[in-house]
């Protein structure tokens, strides 16, 4: 072998020369594709682009301090640098602003610079910056879990594969990117707060190159500092760097990473960057950014002033820096044309992913019949002993929401009852699975669903609850932007099967505005998403286990009315009892009129049906999951009475049943004996008053008129 010169041998900070030139490669690679997307958007020949430009040293230092593969990474638009340096490929990158059908990152789904890497842990990027903070933080909490469980089972050496099949490091630490722009946002507070509650190893780095989009940093947080706001959290280690300077970043990322390996807490990174190009190429900086400014922005460039330091420290000569720049010119054009030579998706490819190709919901092996067992009781118990069934049966499910553990202070169970849940329907499953599977999260609905998304991306199944249908809402970005896209914007890459199970609905006196609502079709909308709604206890049990057992996203509605009726109670069906998703139930046979509903409208249209005896015969079906909808029950229903009544609790304009009524308008026209009616809740919010709930619900004089009303048509 050669002996090193005295060159090879120099260290900067504890790097030696090949290290150091591993940082300049990332960083000159990641400015190299970006600027050759860039000739290529204004080529017309890609469609989007937006760039990392002035973030490189920040990117390259995190892809040199963190381990790909082991660690995970929740990044956002600007970081190529790390991307490259992780692993990530030129060819992958001009492939995703191609557009290509192999595309590993997308299939072509997804713009320029949303990275994603299964074998580099790299979770799948989406475009709401800030919604990645939470997932993060249950991605940590993944791994934690995962290793007290292999500690608890006493599993295999160090570092394996748990029985969990969740693959983990005991070390391991993620590491979530952002722009200063987006610490406004509440679910970065919200995510910052878990992670110093529970000492996750989560590494916060927030990219600050002091505009969001064009509104200055100053304006977006009060005094100008991220780092200085979040200086009384507990445990979270903070450094405040110039992002710029690749070293000093180098030094305080490690410090960064020491401090989460060892279990210490959090971390936040406060890295100081620039934007020497406009947000985008729809952006124009000039328009808001001084002369003065871009001249400090063009001096403090890492592309300039870092091969500058190698030369200098007699690192390098000036001949190796131009080979590296004429090495890497080639190799961004040979990727790009790689990328342009490579297949199209095909259009049809578009419908493939947005659920499970592997797990169908629908299928027949899902029905599996009750084997009743004791005294019927009600859904509340129905749906407790169903998730105890299936908690015994799975060690990746966990729960967790408002309120929903028996007592967060677990030396106090000897002592109280339990809370369970404001409804009870969790009550006793924290003592039997314990504090680690059963707890109670922040009042924070988008802090659940953000941190179950985490979790199971990871491999854990989270059940998880939304104490109020009301209070869903701070939640849905997380469930419309993320958890219902994930597959399909991945290209089946990455997945979220998890249950949100919440109540919902009125007829509960006194429930109000803010205790009764039932939007249903904000969920049933969402493609990737499974919308279930039980109305009779031996239904919830069945539907919930499908749910559990289902490879998607479940929106699990349990209607507060019914939990404790005792019209709609059964026995308990046995550990097995399963039916299948898009199954509607024929409650009643008849031959006149059919009446499509669900949820708590199904025993009221038993009632009216009642109070019509023998006038007219009325078929009854229980819809049981709004999406998928069992459109061959509701055809041949249709199809035999020739009129339809679509029932529900949702306000009658632009509501859940609109669908089936043009559905089955359009399907079935020549085979109907009058229009495809719809009855509903009024255009208004529920009211306190039972004069003005029962006005404003559909009640069972209201069915039986709305019934005689078709009948006649």
């Amino acid at each position: 072998m050669p002996s090193k010169t005295k060159r090879d041998a120099k260290t900067l900070r504890g790097l030696d020369r090949q290290k150091l030139l591993d940082l300049y490669r990332s960083m000159l690679l990641a400015r190299k594709i970006d600027d050759k997307e860039i000739q290529l958007k204004r080529q017309n020949k890609i469609f989007f682009q937006i760039n990392g430009v002035g973030h490189e040293a920040l990117g390259a230092a995190i892809g040199h301090v963190f381990r790909p593969g082991s660690d995970w990474f929740f990044f956002y638009y600007r970081d190529r640098a790390a991307s490259v340096a992780l692993g990530q490929s030129a060819f992958e990158q001009f492939q995703q602003a191609a557009g290509t059908s192999e595309c590993p990152q997308s299939g072509g789904r997804q713009m320029p610079s949303h990275f994603s890497s299964v074998p580099l842990n790299i979770a799948n990027t989406s475009s709401p910056t800030g919604s990645q903070f939470l997932q993060a933080v249950g991605c940590a909490e993944a791994g934690i879990y995962a290793s007290k469980h292999q500690k608890k089972s006493k599993a295999a050496k160090k570092g394996a594969p748990s029985d969990l099949g969740i693959e983990f490091k005991e070390d391991e630490v993620v590491v979530v990117t952002s722009g200063d722009g987006t610490t406004s946002e509440g679910e970065f507070w919200e995510a910052m707060n878990s992670a110093c509650n529970l000492k996750l190893p989560v590494v916060f780095v927030i990219e600050d190159n002091g505009y969001a989009i064009s509104v200055p940093v100053e304006v977006n947080t009060a005094g100008g500092s991220i780092s200085k706001l979040v200086g009384s959290y507990p445990d979270l280690l903070i450094r405040e760097v110039d992002g710029c300077d690749t070293l000093a970043t180098v030094d305080a990322l490690e410090a960064a990473s020491a401090h989460c390996r060892a279990r210490k807490g959090p971390a936040l990174v406060h890295a100081h960057v620039i934007r020497p190009y406009s947000h985008s190429l729809s952006d124009d900086e000039t328009n808001y950014k001084t002369a003065a400014e871009r001249e400090d922005e063009e001096k403090r460039d890492p592309l300039k002033t870092f091969p500058e330091l190698l030369i200098r420290e007699g690192i390098v000569d000036q001949a190796v820096i131009d080979a590296m720049n004429e090495q890497i010119d080639e190799e961004v054009t040979a990727a790009a044309d790689k990328a342009f030579d490579s297949p199209r998706p095909k259009p049809e490819s578009a419908l493939e992913f947005v659920y499970s190709p592997d797990v169908d919901p629908t299928a027949e092996s899902f029905s599996s019949p009750a084997v009743s067992e004791g005294n019927p009781t009600t859904m509340v118990d129905l749906l407790n002993k169903c998730m105890a069934d299936e908690m015994r049966r799975d060690e990746r499910i966990i729960m967790f929401g408002e309120d929903v553990a028996d007592v967060s202070r677990e030396e106090a169970l000897d002592e109280v009852k339990g809370k369970g849940g404001v409804f009870k329907v969790t009550l006793g499953l924290q003592r039997e699975f314990g504090g680690d599977r059963v707890f109670n999260s922040p009042l924070a609905e988008a802090n659940i669903v953000g941190r179950a998304i985490g979790m199971s991306l990871r491999g854990l199944k989270p059940v998880v609850e939304i104490q109020f249908f009301d209070y869903i809402w701070p939640a849905y970005h997380q469930i419309r932007s993320e958890l219902a896209t994930m597959r399909w914007r991945s290209n089946n890459a990455f997945s979220c099967p998890m249950v949100i199970r919440t109540t919902y609905g009125g007829y509960i006196r006194g429930g109000a505005i803010y205790h009764s609502q039932s939007g249903a079709a904000l969920f049933t909308a969402n493609p990737g998403l499974r919308v279930v709604c039980p109305s009779n206890a031996l239904d919830a049990n069945g539907l919930l286990r499908t749910s559990i057992r289902c490879d998607d996203p479940v929106i699990f509605l349990e209607h507060k009315h019914l939990y404790r009726q005792t019209y709609n109670k059964a026995a308990y069906p046995g550990p097995e009892h399963s039916i299948p998703l898009g199954k509607a139930n024929v409650v009643q046979e008849g031959e006149d009129v059919t009446v499509i509903t669900y949820g708590a409208t199904v025993n009221r249209a038993v009632q009216a049906c009642r109070k019509l005896g023998d006038e007219v015969s009325v078929e009854i079906i229980d819809l049981r999951s709004l999406s998928p909808v069992d459109w061959d029950t509701l055809r041949a229903s249709v199809r035999k009475t020739g009129k339809a009544l679509v029932l529900y609790e949702d306000s009658i304009s632009w509501g859940y049943g609109a669908e089936l009524a043009a559905r089955l308008s359009e399907e079935l026209f020549t085979e109907l004996d009058g229009p495809v009616r719809r009855l509903a809740a009024t255009d208004t919010f529920v009211g306190y008053a039972p004069e003005l709930e029962d006005f404003i619900l559909p009640q069972p004089d209201d069915i039986r008129e709305a019934i005689l009303d078709l009948a006649r048509w």
